[in-house]
């Protein structure tokens, strides 16, 4: 019996994207020896994420591939299980975005904001973290 309840609370401490059964892979695209982005990809390891990274001169045309518009623009650009995430995003917004599965392109922390995974300096205010629709940017979640 001891075994079983165990086992449960175990459950209960995954993820919700791990729970849901999502994958827990994700690529990122960086400029060569960006330090801030291999922080972030690190943040992403240490929160169970398996990190591809593929190095790009040209972050601009990935961006634009991807539909990022210029305002949501952030530092690099992660794909993940059909959604692009764009910046420092906190892991647990992407496992946010990974269990509601909204019907969206993706997310965004434009900008390098400080105190943000990966990036150094101090956070002075909750991180405002946008959908990115085709449309005008709405708040998808704040951090």
């Amino acid at each position: 019996m001891i075994k079983y309840v165990v086992a449960f609370l175990m459950l209960l401490q995954l993820s919700p994207a791990t729970r849901a059964g999502e994958t827990r892979e994700l690529t990122m695209y960086k400029r060569p020896y960006c330090s801030c982005c291999d922080g972030h990809a690190d943040h992403l390891r240490a929160n169970g994420f398996r990190v591809t990274v593929i190095q790009s001169e040209n972050m601009s045309l990935i961006k634009q591939r991807h539909g990022v518009p210029q305002e949501l623009e952030g530092c690099h650009t992660i794909l993940v299980d059909g959604y692009v995430v764009e910046g420092h995003v906190p892991a647990r917004v992407i496992d946010k975005l990974l269990a509601e599965r909204p019907d969206i392109r993706g997310i965004s922390l434009p900008g390098m904001p400080d105190g943000s995974p990966g990036m150094g300096g101090e956070k002075t205010e909750p991180f405002e973290i946008y959908k990115i629709t085709g449309g005008a940017p709405q708040l998808f979640a704040t951090d």
